[in-house]
């Protein structure tokens, strides 16, 4: 089954993502950082069956956009969604080919996105 990687140095909006996204039956993945984001993806035991990427814009250390363009090096193809309600941030996500959603970001829209870019792969 395909894991969803949810990024947020935020325990609580972490946790929650992390319970709604199980609850509806995804094998999730929870890091408080893009650091932690990139160490879990270098091994490849643990990363092989990536799916979706669900980050936060602010992040310590890195901020959304910076991982995401690293992360386009190694996974060009990856789904990633960037959960933020800053729209200033998008311009920073220029050719990336990310998809944004809006804080407060309801359950059933973050349900429906993931589950919409699993089935894609398919």
């Amino acid at each position: 089954m395909p894991e969803v990687l949810v990024i947020d140095d935020n325990p609580t909006q972490l946790s929650v993502r992390e319970a709604v996204l199980r609850d509806a039956g995804f094998s999730v993945k929870g890091v408080a950082s893009a650091e932690a984001a990139r160490d879990w993806l270098a091994d490849e035991a643990s990363s092989r069956q990536l799916g979706v990427i669900v980050t936060d814009h602010v992040l310590p250390g890195a901020s959304g956009a910076a991982f995401a363009r690293s992360l386009r090096d190694s996974r060009p193809a990856v789904r990633v969604f960037v959960v933020t309600g800053m729209d200033e941030a998008e311009p920073e996500y220029s050719g990336l080919g990310v998809t944004f959603l809006r804080k407060p970001c309801p359950p059933e829209e973050l349900i429906s996105k993931v589950r919409e870019a699993l089935d894609g792969e398919a």
